[in-house]
């Protein structure tokens, strides 16, 4: 099963941490985000990646051309036919990592960039969909099992942070019957990503660049009684803003990071 990353917004409200990044590339500790989210989900043994890159994909792309050479002690063969030996691995734990990076568009919205990664999915009737900005101690298999079980097209991780984000309106403690993108500040649980999708889900993503998947695509397969939320009651933070980016690195600076289980 694939597992579908997107990696391509502009990040605006954390360009004071470096205005020519892309968000997904900022780090914690030695790691990009990215990386991070990537492990969460290598973890439960899912490593075939899709990214979904848009502004500044190309940052993306060198730092996974070069990831072999930045990782391995080698050896550098001169002359005639130049090669390159592969010795010690500093970072065993992207063995067996399969990465496509798709380019779907500096503009394009979150809709149309997974309406964009269609192709690369081949015949799988399931995959993994997330942000390229929030971590947290997701069960991943849990969640894989929670989506099978209860057959609908969507299933949405709805976690409890501060009240920023997309609020879930819950019913009988499984179904979604209410998405509200920009709630004030209230208690409620709110989507973390972490989606499980059917391939079902692009039958709802017709449109252009500007399609949000978070607003016409839920709010029709929530009408349509086809969202489930997997209610993750344990940590998941998002790196939103510079005070997000300093929380993240300095739990990672006292080993205490909730989602680091390798």
């Amino acid at each position: 099963m694939k597992t579908v990353l997107l990696a391509g917004g502009f990040g605006t409200r954390i360009r004071d941490v470096a205005a020519d990044i892309p968000k997904p590339m900022l780090s914690i500790g030695p790691y990009p985000i990215l990386v991070h989210i990537m492990k969460i989900y290598a973890m439960a043994n899912f490593r075939h990646f899709i990214v979904a890159l848009g502004y500044k994909g190309d940052v993306l792309k060198q730092y996974f051309l070069n990831f072999g050479t930045n990782t391995h002690d080698l050896t550098v063969h001169l002359g005639g036919k130049p090669k390159v030996t592969y010795h010690r691995t500093r970072e065993p734990f992207a063995a067996n990592w399969k990465v496509t990076l798709v380019d779907t568009g500096e503009k394009a919205m979150t809709g149309a960039r997974v309406r964009a990664i269609r192709t690369y999915l081949s015949d799988d009737e399931t995959f993994m969909l997330t942000y390229g900005d929030g971590v947290g101690d997701i069960p991943i298999r849990d969640l894989l099992a929670f989506h099978k079980r209860h057959g609908k097209i969507l299933t949405i991780t709805g976690v409890r942070p501060p009240g920023r984000f997309g609020e879930l309106a819950i019913k009988n403690q499984v179904e979604v019957i209410g998405f509200n993108e920009k709630p004030q500040a209230t208690g409620g649980m709110i989507s973390g990503g972490f989606f499980v999708c059917d391939r079902r889900v692009f039958d709802y993503l017709d449109g252009g660049e500007d399609l949000v998947f978070e607003q016409g695509p839920i709010q029709r397969l929530t009408s349509d009684g086809q969202v489930a939320v997997f209610q993750h009651k344990g940590f998941w933070h998002a790196m939103d803003t510079h005070r997000d980016y300093v929380y993240l690195n300095d739990i990672w600076e006292k080993g205490t990071a909730p989602w680091k289980t390798w």
